[in-house]
């Protein structure tokens, strides 16, 4: 399966962001762990601090990927225009967070984006993306039984 990771602002700075909040890993090893648990897959990585550069990208998955992981970063509580990106894109998604966000400060707690995705994985540092890719290997296959 071809998978895209799509990564908003400030995911370009793990490893040197909060750890308690964000785990030590990088996106590279992020990357890494998902290719080694799950090697059947074609997982490409796409970050991005630019809003609009993240919905072309939500906008032109659909011709070259099976399913989306998208963690947006600060823009989950802010950006309908993501949000709206999401509900038109026919494949399945799954939003995912680094930190617990509803343990967190009151305007973190509210995901706009979530809902343009089938779910959403929260608080499980880098094991929320291995959460999610095996969810999103459930929901695709299970799109062709």
């Amino acid at each position: 399966m071809k998978i895209l990771v799509i990564n908003g602002s400030n995911l370009n700075l793990l490893g040197e962001r909060d750890k308690n909040y964000y785990g030590a890993k990088s996106l590279d090893e992020i990357k890494q762990i998902m290719n080694d648990e799950f090697p059947g897959n074609s997982i490409q990585f796409f970050q991005s601090n630019i809003e609009g550069e993240i919905i072309n990208e939500i906008q032109g998955a659909a011709r070259n990927f099976d399913g989306i992981i998208i963690n947006p970063g600060g823009y989950a509580h802010t950006s309908v225009s993501i949000k709206d990106a999401l509900e038109v894109c026919s494949l399945p998604k799954v939003e995912v967070h680094l930190s617990n966000i509803a343990g967190r400060e009151d305007f973190r707690k509210i995901s706009l984006t979530a809902s343009g995705c089938d779910g959403y994985i929260s608080g499980f540092k880098e094991y929320s993306y291995l959460s999610a890719l095996y969810i999103l290997n459930k929901l695709i296959t299970s799109k062709h039984d």
